[in-house]
């Protein structure tokens, strides 16, 4: 005989606090409670390992790892959680009080899906839930989608910093983006291709993760298609198409010039426009990407060290019979227009180095710092930044010199 007592269906665990002690997140129990009802559980640190590989851990659907600052000695642990749960295709929402950025952004890069403050704020937990329940938004179709058989012959404009913190990598980052939107109906198609390959910083300036394929195609450059080439490129904004540098630092003679002859050609040869940001170092491709650019930026300040810098590469280039007349020297944090001290001291140093400054780009102040920290170029963080402006400006006359060339041939 069956009881007559009803029989009460106890609910499939489908989440799990993970904390060293619940007890410490009181408002965290409230929400889960909240949004949950009874169908979530508690683990420890420790336990939530041993819990994953078991068959009760098959419905679970995530976790919230809450931590403070006291957790932060066992980050390896919290690393650990956090991989174990993603490999078994549970969600992580970080939960985090008085937690470092460092530390945090160690998390976050181990793959925990969304990050809450704790105290929570209102509603925001279930927010965070309802935004890992959703459905994965279908893959936009890139715009630069390559085509094979593509004949294009886009312009080579590269940006060489002839000493450290010239701006080479900031003035290469926001020219391509500003070639890139130049207007809405009228977007050539732009590539950024870090080859500073040691201590390129592209991917930082636009927040972009490094990835293993750029080493992967870089390795296999004889046997390179459309297809391997373009698993490469990282898309920014759906305008830009950028070749980060390698995840791993790696000899800068890694790359033959024949390397990276095919590297550039197959760019061309998809985009209108090719901007590249080059190694401080001379190496042994730097003659073919000379000889292949139509405009060779040489990014100098107005101290000793840019001076010598220029007057030995003038000699290298003069002494190997190379074109040093395609060089366009651009003056980074030039003297404003009422320095006229300042515009003296430019003067004579083109006069004493022999060479013409053709390009004069402003100070941009603290605004730079921060906008290459928060991974946006200046037109999107600071437009109307006076370093921004001019690089608008340049972007236009290089656009424009194209256009005209273009209608010509």
């Amino acid at each position: 005989m069956s009881s007559g007592m009803p029989q009460t269906e106890t609910p499939a665990i489908v989440a799990c606090t993970v904390s060293r002690d619940v007890q410490n997140f009181d408002l965290l129990i409230e929400d889960m409670e909240g949004a949950l009802g009874e169908a979530w559980g508690d683990l420890g640190f420790t336990e939530a390992l041993a819990f994953f590989s078991q068959a009760e851990a098959e419905p679970l659907q995530f976790i919230a790892l809450a931590i403070d600052s006291n957790d932060e000695g066992d980050l390896p642990l919290m690393g650990e959680i956090i991989s174990q749960a993603k490999s078994r295709g549970i969600k992580v929402i970080l939960i985090a009080e008085d937690v470092t950025p460092t530390a945090l952004h160690t998390l976050l890069r181990q793959g925990a899906d969304e990050f809450v403050p704790y105290p929570l704020p209102e509603q925001e937990l279930q927010a965070a839930i309802e935004r890992l329940q959703a459905p994965p938004p279908p893959v936009a179709q890139n715009p630069h989608q390559l085509q094979s058989g593509s004949q294009r012959e886009g312009a080579v404009i590269v940006c060489h910093g002839l000493a450290g913190g010239t701006g080479s990598t900031t003035t290469a980052v926001n020219l391509a983006w500003e070639l890139a939107a130049l207007s809405e109906h009228d977007e050539p198609s732009v590539c950024l291709l870090d080859l500073d390959l040691q201590a390129g910083s592209v991917a930082t300036y636009l927040d972009l993760p490094r990835r293993e394929a750029v080493m992967e195609m870089l390795s296999e450059t004889d046997n390179m298609d459309e297809d391997l080439f373009g698993q490469a490129l990282l898309p920014f904004q759906d305008k830009l198409q950028v070749l980060t540098a390698p995840s791993e630092m790696v000899p800068l003679d890694l790359l033959s010039p024949e390397d990276i002859e095919r590297v550039i050609r197959l760019a061309r040869s998809h985009f209108d426009f090719v901007v590249i940001d080059m190694p401080h170092t001379l190496v042994q491709w730097t003659e073919t990407v000379l000889n292949i650019a139509h405009v060779y930026f040489a990014l100098i300040e107005l101290d000793m060290r840019s001076a010598q810098n220029a007057l030995r590469l003038k000699r290298t280039l003069q002494a190997e019979d190379l074109p040093f007349e395609k060089l366009r020297f651009a003056l980074n944090r030039a003297p404003k227009f009422t320095d006229l001290t300042g515009k003296s001291r430019v003067k004579r140093m083109a006069e004493s180095l022999g060479i013409s400054i053709d390009l004069q780009l402003p100070d941009g102040g603290k605004q730079i710092l921060q906008s290459c920290d928060h991974g946006l170029p200046l037109a999107v963080s600071a437009a109307k930044n006076p370093l921004r402006k001019e690089i608008a400006k340049l972007a236009a006359s290089l656009h424009e010199l194209g256009r005209s060339e273009a209608e010509a041939a």
